[in-house]
């Protein structure tokens, strides 16, 4: 098969890693890539969110299956458009990704049919919005609705604090994704991130990952996209698994039908474990980034016969996928200054040495080559997932981070406590 992967994350890189060992894979190209897919894909230079100039390409390529990894052209309908062309593209239509583009959405339909979440406000107004504020108790959730690259969510500790932060979501501080403010309350407990693949009336289960947002050690600063991730996650039991599928999963594939836009693809379900059971934090509608590099990494089964069963309806004739055992922990090496500013165009050496230690390999996001010299730089906030496997997450953990101090770069920033939480209660 011909096939075309859309994307230029870390979760791309692995999952071109992934797709290219399967057997049904003739050719893979990648738009637009980075200097790690490079290696395993041809480079087709369009971005994620050119709506016209992928649309073109495909036109052009006659590729046989499109994958679509980032959430920018799922919310801007890109599926919709090959569907109408009669191109088989894995993920969800425009109106299936408002589970993951508009979180008021999302709350509404937990609402609907019975999904256990946080209680919550949706406000358009800073009046109405500070108002309720006063009814919640500290710390208070703020989440911005619409897509803010993983970064649209602050938790402030007072009150003045959050009046503040409302100020800021109101003012633009995520663009138009925060002209529609939640304020929701804080859920005790351990965060988990689970994947279930829908074909629209049935969900494949996957399995759960562990992912720390916030940026610094201790689960300190301010939010980011991921600074890394290890699964299995020793908080999601086979108890807990049953529960949400049963809970979370199952009624959201039913509503989601009922409602009239079936969901086709990879429902990633943001979770915390609470004293009371798991709860819905939130929806992604792709895999996530830096748990989608755990994942395919833990996959024993050829990736795409799952995705073509999924596009095809016919996930209740697939095989449940097979796993590796040994634990797999990510640890993700962002420019310095990230999620704030950063600068671009520093030099990485030591990625090729470090991929030939025993289990590791690193999965590029923010990479290039440079034109002239052909050297590795940094091109992005998350530039680098240094993944290991091992026998037990200790050891996984102790090669990830030997890994990541043989990669010579004068701008990394990383934690120095992935996987803390497990490893805190082994």
């Amino acid at each position: 098969m011909k096939l075309l992967l859309i994307g230029s994350g870390g979760r791309e890189h692995a999952l071109a890693w992934k797709l290219a060992q399967s057997p049904l894979v003739e050719t893979l190209h990648c738009a637009p890539g980075n200097a790690g897919i490079a290696e395993v894909a041809d480079i087709v230079d369009i971005k994620a969110d050119d709506m016209i100039g992928l649309i073109a390409l495909i036109q052009r390529e006659a590729y046989d299956f499109v994958v679509v990894g980032p959430e920018q052209p799922l919310a801007m309908g890109l599926v919709d458009a090959l569907n109408d062309m009669g191109v088989r593209t894995f993920g969800p239509t425009q109106a299936a990704a408002q589970l993951e583009s508009s979180k008021a959405f999302t709350k509404a339909l937990c609402d609907k049919y019975k999904i256990p979440t946080a209680a919550y406000g949706v406000f358009t107004d800073i009046k109405e919005a500070k108002a309720f504020l006063k009814t919640m108790k500290a710390p208070y959730v703020l989440k911005a609705d619409g897509l803010a690259a993983g970064k649209g969510v602050v938790i402030p500790e007072t009150l003045k604090d959050a009046e503040a932060e409302l100020k800021e979501f109101f003012s633009g501080k995520f663009g138009d994704a925060s002209k529609t403010v939640l304020i929701e309350e804080f859920m005790h407990g351990q965060e988990a991130s689970f994947f279930a693949i829908s074909d629209g009336k049935t969900a494949l289960p996957l399995i759960a990952a562990q992912d720390h947002k916030r940026a610094f050690d201790g689960d300190k600063g301010p939010n980011t996209g991921g600074m890394g991730a290890y699964s299995p996650a020793p908080v999601f039991t086979n108890e807990i698994l049953a529960t949400v599928m049963e809970k979370i999963i199952q009624p959201t594939i039913y509503g989601m039908a009922k409602d009239g836009h079936p969901f086709k693809g990879v429902l990633f379900a943001g979770l915390m474990i609470t004293k009371d059971g798991p709860k819905l934090i939130e929806y992604n509608a792709r895999f996530g980034d830096p748990e989608c590099q755990v994942v395919m990494r833990r996959l024993q089964s050829d990736l795409l016969p799952i995705l073509l069963a999924a596009e095809a309806g016919e996930l209740d004739k697939a095989e449940a996928p097979a796993w590796f055992e040994e634990p797999v922990a990510n640890v993700v090496l962002a420019a310095k200054g990230y999620p704030g500013d950063y600068k671009k165009g520093s030099i990485i050496n030591g990625v090729e040495e470090v991929n030939e230690k025993d289990g590791v390999v690193v999965f590029h996001a923010g990479t290039r080559r440079g034109k002239n010299c052909g050297k590795l730089k940094a091109n992005g906030g998350r530039v680098l997932n240094v993944t290991a496997s091992g026998e037990t997450l200790e050891e996984a953990v102790e090669r990830a981070y030997d890994a990541v101090e043989n990669i010579k770069w004068s701008q990394k920033q990383f934690r120095t406590d992935i996987a803390h939480h497990a490893l805190m209660s082994s």
